[in-house]
Formats: structure tokens, sequence, C-alpha cells
């Protein structure tokens, strides 16, 4: 079988890694080329990176991030309140593993779902399963799952998710099926999966959010056990990026 045949025969069988790693070596000096042993590990190599390449991208994809954002670009501004060790920290995702929360807080436009979204696709670069929930989105999802008799299943995906992050967390106002749905949400999850919460809110208002007593008790119960939280300070990075880009000749 000639070169030509072989790499078609390699595409046919989807081996597209391993066919591009071939054709390149194909282009090598002869005396480049690496021997039948090296090739064939190369080849192999080639072949599970494009693959973990392709699952990466279709994780990132299926989370559907608010931003295309990268744990690199973060700004740790002396004003920002910003612990760059815990960031870091962070950024390896042990915390998923250990089914931790994480709490993102501050004033609007401070970068709390950048930071939550390069944490989140960060997570998807690792193998884990992601999904970015804006709350008013989510709880509107909630609400016809239950009108059309489909709210299991809607949890039962959410539960096979290794991460989920809630974005704006206190902004929509929850009726009592809604924190009912909230608390078996995150009592599925509770001790095996990892949540991303990012509010406005200090956290010690979340109680009141919540408003009814035993399901406050009962949420927060569940989601402050080892948790790690990010207090963000300072002004608005939105307002900062405009202004930089005034001055920008």
């Amino acid at each position: 079988m000639n070169t030509q045949a072989t790499l078609q025969q390699l595409r046919s069988l989807k081996l597209n890694g391993m066919a591009s790693s071939y054709e390149a070596m194909l282009r090598l000096p002869l005396d480049q080329q690496p021997h039948a042993d090296q090739l064939l590990a190369q080849l192999v190599e080639s072949e599970s990176l494009h693959r973990q390449h392709h699952r990466t991208l279709a994780a990132i994809k299926a989370a559907k991030f608010r931003y295309q954002a990268a744990i690199e670009e973060i700004q740790y501004l002396p004003e920002r309140n910003l612990d760059r060790n815990l960031m870091l920290r962070l950024a390896e995702s042990r915390f998923i593993a250990k089914g931790e929360n994480v709490f993102i807080t501050g004033a609007t436009g401070c970068g709390k779902s950048y930071i939550a979204s390069a944490l989140g696709l960060q997570a998807c670069q690792m193998g884990y399963k992601v999904g970015y929930f804006s709350m008013t989105k989510l709880l509107q999802r909630f609400k016809l799952a239950k009108a059309d008799n489909t709210i299991s299943k809607e949890l039962a995906r959410i539960e096979k998710m290794n991460l989920i992050i809630l974005d704006d967390w206190g902004l929509q106002p929850l009726d009592s099926a809604m924190k009912i749905t909230l608390l078996q949400m995150i009592e599925d999850r509770h001790g095996r999966a990892s949540t991303i919460i990012t509010s406005q809110l200090p956290v010690a208002n979340w109680f009141d959010y919540i408003a009814e007593p035993t399901l406050a008790d009962a949420i927060m119960d569940r989601l402050i056990q080892h948790v790690h939280r990010l207090e963000l300070k300072g002004e608005s990075m939105r307002k900062k990026q405009k202004n930089n880009a005034t001055l920008t000749p």
C-alpha cells in the first residue's frame, strides 16, 4: 500500500490526528523520518491529542460560557481584592474533584462573570463537563419544564455536570416552587459536584433573598460547606476598559 492510500484509509477510519501527523512526517527528509516503533508511538499520541482537543472544544461549546475568558488574562490589581494564589489553586480544578463550591461576589461590572467563565473554561480543558447558566434564564427553563412535566429530566441533566456556574444569583425573585426546585438541584449535586455562584449580593444577604427560613437553611447549609470565596472590590472593569480605550490614540 502506498502512502497516499494509507492516508486515505486513515481519514476514512476518522483517524484524522494520525493522518495529519503521518502526512507531516512524510514531508521530512528520509534521514529524519522516525523508525517504525517511533512512528507508531507518535501516530498514536497525535490521535490521542487530536481527540482530546475536539472533546475540549465540544465541552466548551456545550457549556455556553458568557465570555471566552482565560485565566492568564485575569488582572490582579490591588484594588480588586483578588487573591492570585487562590485563583491559581482554583485554576487547577481540584476543587471540582472534591465537590467544593466557589462564591464570587462584588458590584456590577467588577469581573465576576469573567472569572467564573475562565474557571469553567479551564475545567473543560481538564476534561470536566461544565454548564453555564444565567439565573434568570435557568429559572425560566425550570418553570417551562415544570409546565410540561420535564423538570425531572432537566434536573437529571444538570446533576450529571461536574461543574455548574450560576451567574447573577439574587437578581431574579424566587417563588416557593423555584426555591424547592433549587434545593432539589443543589441536594442532587451536594458532595459530588461543584457550583460556582456569582452575585452582587453579599453572601450574608442570601438568607434574606431566599426569604423562607427552612428552605434558606437547607440551601445555604449545602452550599457553604467547603466553599472558596472571592469578594471582589474596586470600580467597574467595564468602565475602566472603556476609559482606557477612550484614552488610546
